[in-house]
């Protein structure tokens, strides 16, 4: 899939949709995620105000796929500014989603919730980290009505200023307490920020906090090609039991959207194929998931 990321709950496993939210885009984007061996569609959802539920509803039936969302907070609607009417505007976009999700019986909203996805020019200050969490337990609180798990996702220094560690993240969601809000492990991101690529999977599962999973190659391309370890990783998930969504993440300026490739900073191609992409990830992914439960017999 030329247009997404793939995600892959351990038993789920889907790609994350960067291309257009119409109709025919997400009728080709759900066609096209069942069709690389996915089970699971992501989408960022950047409007959620302007997205059309029923024609998404349409483009699911017909295909056995699930489907969650994505997003980090659009400018002017940041709720860790302590700005009111920025985190008035932060928390009706964040309640909106809920809806959104809940209208397409979806169980996961995941991104950078907290705040918005660039580069701050300071440290959170202690009013914009308060005013972040009061928003997020309200959200929890809808969450947990609706049965919807709200997992926020952990990025590096360059597109976060509230936390970059899984240890912050657990820090942060400890001081809220909601159980609906957990932390998103982004391997990508994990590769530049933490010690290593174990602990931190540890640590957000004996919390009872890892609610998704983001699988990111060093360069975004294809995986197994950079830097990231991931026999570390997918040997920690399988060691703390973990059975939530995993994604995985890859953009390319051949085909993804200018702005989305603006933001992140994707300034080169890293392929032209997305269906050999998404083919190959889905391999690598389950393969390394079955290499796991193979210790069971050692």
């Amino acid at each position: 899939m030329s247009e997404t990321t793939t995600t892959s709950p351990i038993g789920c496993h889907g790609l994350v949709f960067s291309g257009n939210v119409d109709e025919q885009g997400i009728a080709e984007a759900v066609a096209r995620t069942e069709k690389a061996g996915f089970d699971l569609l992501e989408i960022p959802l950047l409007d959620p105000f302007g997205f059309d539920v029923a024609a998404a509803k349409r483009a699911l039936a017909a295909h056995d796929v699930q489907v969650t969302a994505s997003l980090g907070l659009p400018e002017g609607a940041d709720i860790s500014t302590g700005d009111p009417e920025q985190v008035q505007r932060g928390e009706k976009v964040l309640q909106r989603v809920l809806e959104v999700m809940s209208d397409l019986e979806s169980r996961h909203v995941c991104g950078v919730l907290y705040g918005m996805l660039k580069k701050y020019p300071a440290p959170a200050t202690d009013a914009g980290r308060a005013a972040s969490q009061e928003v997020l337990a309200r959200i929890g609180r809808r969450a947990t009505e609706l049965g919807i798990t709200v997992s926020l996702e952990i990025v590096n220094r360059y597109e976060s200023n509230m936390f970059n560690t899984a240890t912050g993240a657990l820090a942060f969601l400890d001081e809220i307490g909601e159980d609906a809000l957990k932390a998103h492990l982004d391997t990508y991101h994990m590769n530049i920020e933490e010690s290593d690529m174990f602990l931190p999977v540890l640590a957000a599962a004996q919390a009872g906090r890892l609610g998704y999973v983001h699988i990111g190659e060093s360069h975004r391309g294809y995986l197994g090609t950079g830097t990231v370890d991931f026999d570390s990783f997918f040997r920690a998930l399988h060691h703390v039991g973990y059975d939530g969504p995993i994604t995985f993440e890859s953009f390319s300026t051949a085909v993804v959207d200018d702005v989305l490739s603006t933001s992140l900073a994707i300034w080169r191609n890293l392929w032209k194929d997305g269906d050999d992409l998404a083919a190959h990830a889905n391999a690598y992914i389950r393969g390394a998931l079955r290499s796991n439960e193979t210790l069971e017999m050692h």
